[in-house]
């Protein structure tokens, strides 16, 4: 077992990045009783029954904008640990298997095995889509009719576009760590298609790989005032045989988005030296 840990202005968040489910007895814990909350990142459980503050998110309806489309405004807890250290064990606990295509299962099992000492985002680089919403920090989502802007406060500290207003992919887009991002609404779901990676982006800590052929569709939905679902789609004909696809239980955030400097006191890097 590896520990990452991640320091802003006093603020740490300890990931576990290579760990086996275990199930371990709480002390004072006898017989039958229920375990007391738990906010610790386990790999164990249904990813949208973590337990949250008590009376944490609020109850309401979904907010609506004045064209009548779900507000999807607002600061934004991933609330998706599990995806983001081991999507292909979080997966198999629901027995979906990732279609490698051979190389990029090798690859991922010689980066699992090297203590993801080469992922990206620990050393400071952008996490990529879909990553940057399942990293374990805040994001905030800004909704227009014709422009959504999401800031994330971790992940190198970054921001997306997401055009609205019709326009198509660039014929040849600039290859990037977010890509190029167009949306438009089906019914009360925003489907937001991304292409244009530059293919350095790990789908997760545990190195999950991607290339310039990724096509990442998500589609983001609002069920009520406090939560929000965001399906992904992950299309990369170069590394999987065939589309698969994850969804995360995003919880509105108690608090707001803090500064966060990946390179100020990053303690991470001293310690990937790998196998």
């Amino acid at each position: 077992m590896k520990v990452k840990i991640l320091n802003s202005l006093g603020f740490s968040i300890f990931l576990i990045v290579s760990i086996t489910p275990v199930i371990t007895p709480v002390f004072g814990q006898t017989g039958s009783a229920p375990a007391p909350a738990d906010f610790s990142p386990s790999l164990s459980g249904p990813v949208k029954d973590r337990p949250q503050p008590t009376g944490w998110p609020p109850k309401g309806p979904t907010p609506m904008t004045a064209d009548g489309k779900p507000d999807l405004s607002g600061a934004w807890a991933p609330n998706a640990i599990r995806q983001n250290v081991d999507l292909r064990a979080s997966l198999k606990g629901e027995g979906v298997a990732i279609p490698f295509q051979p190389w990029a299962e090798k690859l991922y099992l010689e980066r699992k095995a090297n203590f993801s000492k080469d992922d990206p985002e620990s050393h400071c680089l952008p996490p990529g889509v879909p990553r940057m919403s399942t990293t374990p920090y805040p994001f905030r989502i800004m909704q227009t009719s014709k422009l959504i802007l999401i800031v994330y406060e971790g992940g190198a500290h970054v921001w997306r576009q997401i055009f609205m207003d019709g326009r198509p992919h660039p014929a040849d887009p600039n290859p990037s760590w977010l890509g190029d991002s167009i949306g438009h609404w089906e019914g009360n779901t925003l489907v937001v298609d991304t292409v244009g990676f530059n293919g350095e982006a790990w789908l997760d800590e545990s190195g999950l790989p991607t290339t310039e052929s990724l096509h990442v569709t998500e589609r983001f939905s609002r069920p009520d005032l406090g939560h929000l679902v965001i399906e992904n789609t992950i299309d990369d004909p170069k590394a999987y045989t065939k589309p698969w696809s994850f969804t995360t239980h995003p919880v509105m955030l108690k608090g707001e988005l803090m500064e966060y400097i990946c390179q100020e006191n990053n303690k991470d890097v001293q310690h990937l030296v790998g196998k």
